[in-house]
């Protein structure tokens, strides 16, 4: 999984992240025991979220909270410059992934997401 932020005054992404589901705490298996153990009626179709997953290096950190420290760092996005401690307006966030096995290889192309600003009540 690779996640990477592209502000509004850059020309392009910057990756920010690189993670691995090898580094799930949980198993898929587990995870679905531990919705249905209370009761939970899974039905086919139902999705689970894994969650953020986060590698040993800072650059395998799963989450922007994490990647700061908490907002106590920066984080800079590639030679453009710009730093981030959290998104801004207009930030776009792109997530990129795939499988891999033996001989093949599966990826869901590019998710991208433009963080808006808050609606004024």
């Amino acid at each position: 999984l690779f996640v990477a932020i592209k502000g509004q005054e850059m020309s392009k992404a910057e990756t920010v992240s690189r993670s691995n589901f090898k580094y799930m705490y949980w198993s898929p298996r587990q995870q679905l025991v531990h919705h249905s153990v209370t009761g939970c009626n899974m039905q086919p179709g139902d999705l689970l979220g894994s969650g953020t997953i986060s590698g040993k290096e800072d650059s395998e950190l799963g989450c922007m909270l994490e990647l700061c420290w908490k907002g106590t760092r920066e984080v800079k996005l590639g030679e453009s410059g710009e730093v981030r401690k959290f998104l801004k307006d207009g930030d776009d966030v792109i997530i990129t992934g795939y499988a891999q096995g033996m001989g093949y290889r599966v990826g869901f192309g590019e998710c991208t997401g433009k963080v808006l600003p808050a609606n004024k009540i």
